[in-house]
């Protein structure tokens, strides 16, 4: 069954062009002197694949995963005009058969649940690293609000240091920042944002 919020992102992503553009993810990018040689990469939510495909190009062997069919039919076809291989899955990522301790990096990229799916989600993250395996994620924080820049426009979606703290709790803290940001990503983020990021590692 497709959610409504599915068929909001088919429609967002059904207009031409990619919505966040094809480049990485900025703070990932920055993040990738600390990606594994070679592994398994996870990246969830990851829309029109731009993400995936950089971990793609960086030599992982990558799964996405997304509710829109959209988005992954654009996954799909970037990975391929960028001559690279992407497992790109369609489905909700609570009713996906989430893999135990599966992947050397899991990637979230401006993700924003309510707080009951976000703490599943999160560690259905931290259950399907590898012990050893890194942990990426940007999101925003309470302060983007109102901005027009990107993000959702409900304050309890945003996330803070306690929140992913407490949800991380079991791995190894190496960066947990909050801060400013120039976010251009396509048309759907862009402007000066106010962003949390997070580098951890599952003890192992």
């Amino acid at each position: 069954m497709t959610s409504s919020a599915d068929r909001f992102w088919d429609e967002r992503y059904s207009q031409p062009g990619y919505l966040y553009g094809t480049e990485p993810n900025a703070f990932l990018r920055g993040q990738a002197w600390r990606f594994p040689a070679t592994g398994a990469a996870l990246s969830v939510a990851d829309g029109e694949g731009r993400n995936g495909v950089f971990l793609a190009e960086s030599g992982l062997a990558v799964t996405t995963v997304d509710g829109a069919a959209v988005g992954v039919e654009k996954a799909r076809a970037l990975a391929r005009q960028r001559g690279v291989d992407l497992r790109a899955e369609h489905a909700d990522l609570f009713a996906w058969d989430w893999p135990e301790a599966a992947f050397d990096l899991a990637v979230s990229i401006f993700l924003h649940l309510p707080e009951p799916q976000r703490q599943l989600l999160h560690r259905h993250l931290v259950r399907a690293l590898k012990p050893g395996g890194l942990l990426l994620l940007q999101a925003y924080r309470p302060d983007q609000i109102g901005r027009g820049t990107g993000g959702p426009p409900d304050r309890a979606l945003t996330y803070t240091a306690d929140l992913l703290s407490a949800d991380f709790a079991g791995l190894q803290r190496i960066e947990l920042l909050e801060g400013e940001a120039w976010i251009e990503e396509g048309s759907g983020h862009r402007g000066m944002s106010a962003v949390i990021q997070l580098v951890a590692r599952k003890p192992g």
